[in-house]
């Protein structure tokens, strides 16, 4: 009866119309007046809506409803509210109660154990786990308990207690194994966790040596194995890890073995008395296994793995006499696998750490000569192949380009025609050949490589400021590269990644943004791709974009989080223990995510400029949830760093700084600790100014000085530039508060920073203006005025709000001069960047004359025409979309004054000084050929009903 009265909710809640199934629970209640099954689904309903205060009341309600919780729909409708509204303690309570009523116990403490388990209550998980296996006696519930166990040591605050729970730990798995109820290998494994947490590395290997039902299955698990092979070297016994490893890869290919028994064989040269038996062995054994079919990469790198270890290890007399010089077998194993696209990634790290290891014997120079002599032999007989249409020797080519480009990193070649040779032959062959129009790898990758070579060039020889026009022509030249390219391939996402950095280092947003929509979390990692784009776009004016892309990160991440619970509960159903602890540790990791919480900080940034000119602002700031934003130094310290900018393509090591693009092409500096300091304090100093707080202001500005002071070049200049203008708000609040006679004498220097940055009036020929200007700094410097200034007129409105009429007043006439003034400039800029930008990108960027790149000049600009002529409008366009952004600021702002202030507040209206300057009516529309009946200001302002972050 009662299943089918609340069938048309369930359908409802199917197809996740809320609405209807509120309706449906709605007709049932009035039917039935007390129809528990119906009041815990609306409960539910209510949760999902957002009711949270009515959802709360309603699901408590019902649990205390005598006999409610008999029904397993009101129980089911009750753990789903409680779970909506995350309230674990109250989801257990409808189970705990359910007990007294129901005869399936079993079911119901499993259901009490997993909601245990999803929200980290390991004391209810660990004693709900015990009460299972004492009365329903089935195995898995003993490895339940032993996982309990595991987690409560590993959040013990001290060690004794620590040690207390893995010692039961221990105890119960013991008695498990003795008892034959250890019959998986998913269960060996959270033992063997459990052992390695108290550092018992023999009994580790005792278990895993020893004969039983389980050593079969040992056998067939590689990582087992691998974890014997391990334990052995751990317990030093370095023979047995040397045979053990021998006789693992005898039937199966497995890196991670080879490299255990590279690591083992340099372990028995420290025992005293050792020989050099083990490595001869083992090179005579990787030399067999290189001659069986599929083998030979790994055991031919094994072996410089292992000359590269004894070396390190200070047994160079055993590599050169067993193994022989590794350079040479560096180059045996390039020539074998240079066709293959891994070969270079391959091999990166041990040329390096040759050369590393003879400059440290001052044998450099003979290495470096070494490999480039053998470089040299190969490079031109693989160019020439490739061009003959040679699909293995273009491959080869590619891997000897990148070693050349290593190569010139390691030596420190600061020559930049250096550098910039040999561009001009892989163009043709990368994007102009029928390789290219086949989409070959290889011409991609060829593609990446000049376009590496041409920004490296560039910043070589250009990186003093009075060369910085030329810096951007080579960055526009580069840029052109990369889009052929990626005209050609699509699919290329390096490529994006590339173009993507190039684009924000010019300041051009909108292209940027395109590239990155078209790629996703199957590319790259989502804390990654959130550091490539989140928050560029407000540096550059367009908020509302980048907003919205900051709201999808931040969902991104509460969905993966909201998800693990799931994949945790998956884990103990079906058994496979080894995931919990990986769970946990990704769990761990989102939540504290470095890159969450700078996304988190853009959101909120652009939340308060998207407010900023709205009439309920005020209420924003009110209401505003920021005080609560961690930003010590302890919680910033716990946070995890998981951006990888190794992601990029990189031919050079991470840690050669000085050869490292990545770094080189950053338009601001990676977000840390400072830039998170300082934008946790901004949202907080604005609240304390609206709430009136003089004491919280006061302590909050000198706190965000000091972080100032200490930055340095962490932060970026625009950065600095706003968080020192939010310090001269609250410095003129707290003197308006305090009827301080300097007021007008602060108001006017704020009035002065937001107006020195907004890009001055062009030159009487607009198509001279300086491209570096604009793209290095002007709209950067723009996007920060525009935004400062939003918070100075937030400051104007709480004056006004907290009866400081003549301050208001002083402080409105001061910023309406700012908006004329900014109005003016910024309309000569938007001008500027929609009739005479394009202009401007073909008489400097897409120059021929005096260049270090005129020879790729004239490939580009004629065999490229096409797309070095897109590339150009995506720059204008780019820096029109921006300067439109912020020129919508200021009109927006004009045309809601009524709403915004206080119809007393007269001080907006009043008539200017006579030196100010006038703004005409058509200069606050839009230019003619633009569409007049869109939103003008949608781009600006957003939506400003989207759920809100401030509360």
């Amino acid at each position: 009866m009662e299943s089918r009265q609340l069938r048309p909710v369930y359908d409802a809640l199917e197809h996740s119309d809320m609405n209807q199934a509120l309706r449906e629970c709605d007709k049932l209640i009035r039917k039935h007046a007390m129809h528990p099954g119906a009041q815990a689904l609306k409960a539910f309903v209510l949760a999902r809506q957002g009711e949270v205060k009515q959802a709360t009341t309603l699901a408590h309600q019902v649990l205390k409803a005598p006999g409610a919780v008999k029904s397993p729909h009101v129980q089911q409708g009750l753990s789903l509210a409680f779970r909506a509204l995350g309230l674990p303690e109250d989801e257990i309570a409808v189970y705990t109660a359910a007990l007294k009523h129901s005869s399936d116990a079993e079911s119901l403490h499993c259901k009490i154990f997993m909601t245990a388990a999803r929200n980290k209550m390991l004391k209810e998980q660990h004693a709900t786990a015990v009460v299972l296996n004492k009365q329903f006696k089935q195995d898995r519930y003993t490895w339940w308990v032993v996982a309990s166990f595991m987690l409560q040591a590993k959040s013990a605050a001290h060690e004794s207690t620590k040690q207390l729970q893995l010692t039961l730990a221990e105890r119960t798995a013991e008695m498990a194994l003795k008892e034959g109820r250890l019959t998986n290998t998913e269960e060996l494994r959270i033992y063997l966790e459990v052992l390695e947490l108290q550092g018992k590395h023999d009994f580790m290997l005792e278990v895993l040596l020893a004969d039983g039902p389980l050593a079969e299955k040992i056998q067939n698990d590689c990582d087992l194995i691998s974890q014997r092979i391990d334990l052995m070297i751990k317990t030093g016994d370095y023979a047995q890890a040397c045979k053990a490893a021998e006789q693992a890869l005898e039937s199966r290919d497995n890196w991670a073995d080879y490299k255990l028994y590279a690591e083992a064989v340099v372990a028995t040269l420290g025992q005293t008395g050792a020989s050099e038996s083990y490595a001869s062995a083992a090179i005579a054994n990787f030399d067999r296994w290189a001659c069986q079919r599929g083998r030979a990469r790994a055991a031919n790198l094994a072996c410089i793995d292992l000359a590269t270890r004894l070396h390190e290890a200070g047994h160079s007399d055993v590599a050169d006499k067993v193994i022989g010089p590794v350079g040479e077998r560096i180059w045996s194993y390039i020539d074998a696998f240079m066709a293959k696209a891994i070969c270079y990634s391959d091999i990166m790290n041990y040329i390096c750490a040759h050369a590393k290891r003879a400059a440290a014997q001052q044998l450099a120079l003979s290495v470096i000569d070494f490999h480039t002599k053998q470089l040299e032999q190969r490079l031109s007989s693989a160019r020439t192949n490739a061009l003959l249409h040679d699909e293995d020797a273009a491959q080869a080519w590619v891997c000897l380009e990148r070693i050349r480009y290593l190569m010139q990193a390691l030596v420190d070649d600061t020559d930049s025609e250096r550098w910039i040779a040999g561009v001009e032959t892989m163009l043709p062959f990368a994007l102009d050949s029928d390789e290219a129009e086949q989409k070959q790898p290889a011409c991609s990758d060829m593609v990446l490589i000049a376009s590496q070579r041409i920004v490296q060039a560039a910043f070589l020889a250009y990186s003093e400021p009075a060369q910085h026009s030329l810096l951007c022509l080579a960055l526009f030249k580069a840029l052109c590269v990369l889009e052929a390219g990626i005209k050609l391939n699509s699919d290329q996402f390096l490529l994006k990644l590339h173009a993507i950095r190039l684009y924000l280092y010019l300041s051009c947003y909108e292209r940027a943004r395109a590239l990155y929509d078209t790629l996703n979390i199957k590319h790259i990692q989502h804390d990654t791709l959130g550091f490539l784009i989140n928050g560029h776009g407000m540096a550059l004016g367009c908020f509302a974009p980048d907003l919205a892309l900051c709201y999808d990160g931040v969902s991104f991440y509460d969905r993966a989080e909201a998800r693990i619970p799931r994949e945790l509960e998956s884990a103990y159903g079906n058994g496979t223990y080894s995931n919990i602890t990986d769970f946990l540790a990704f769990q761990d990791n989102l939540v504290h995510s470095m890159q969450r919480e700078c996304t988190h900080r853009h959101a909120l940034r652009g939340e308060v400029f998207e407010h900023g000119g709205s009439k309920d602002v005020l209420a924003q700031w009110g209401e505003a949830d920021v005080v609560s934003i961690a930003h010590t130094d302890a919680t910033i310290d716990a946070l995890n760093d998981n951006r990888d900018v190794g992601v990029m393509g990189l031919l050079t090591p991470i840690e050669m700084t000085r050869w490292n693009l990545e770094i080189m092409t950053r338009p601001v500096p990676l977000q840390g600790s400072n830039w998170l300091k300082i934008f946790s304090l901004v949202p907080q100093i604005m609240h304390y100014i609206v709430c009136a707080d003089a004491a919280q202001l006061d302590m909050r500005s000198k706190e965000l000085l000091a972080v100032i002071d200490q930055a340095g070049q962490s932060v970026s200049s625009h950065d600095i530039l706003l968080a020192r203008g939010i310090c001269q708000i609250a410095t003129l609040y707290l003197s308006a508060l305090s009827g301080n006679e300097c007021f007008e004498q602060q108001l006017t220097g704020l009035a002065d920073l937001i107006c020195s940055n907004i890009p001055q009036e062009l030159p009487a020929g607009s198509s001279s203006r300086d491209l570096a200007s604009v793209a290095l700094s002007a709209i950067r410097n723009a996007a920060a005025a525009t935004e400062l200034f939003t918070y100075a007129l937030s400051a104007k409105h709480a004056l006004t709000a907290q009866r400081l009429p003549s301050f208001a007043k002083l402080c409105g006439l001061r910023l309406s001069q700012v908006r004329k003034t900014a109005l003016k400039l910024m309309n000569e800029m938007r001008v500027w960047a929609d009739k005479q930008a394009l202009e401007c990108i073909d008489l400097q960027w897409q120059s021929r004359e005096g260049d270090l790149l005129a020879p790729i000049a004239d490939f580009v600009f004629d065999r490229c025409k096409a797309t070095s002529a897109s590339t150009a409008r995506s720059c204008a366009s780019s820096w029109l979309k921006s300067v439109k952004s912020m020129d919508g600021v200021y009109n927006y702002v004009l045309m809601t004054l009524p709403a915004l202030l206080h119809s007393t507040d007269e001080s907006w209206f009043e008539p200017l000084p006579p030196n100010d300057i006038d703004v005409d009516a058509a200069q606050l529309m839009p230019l003619p050929g633009e569409d007049q009946n869109e939103d003008y200001f949608e781009d600006t302002w957003g939506d400003l009903n989207r759920k809100s972050l401030l509360k």
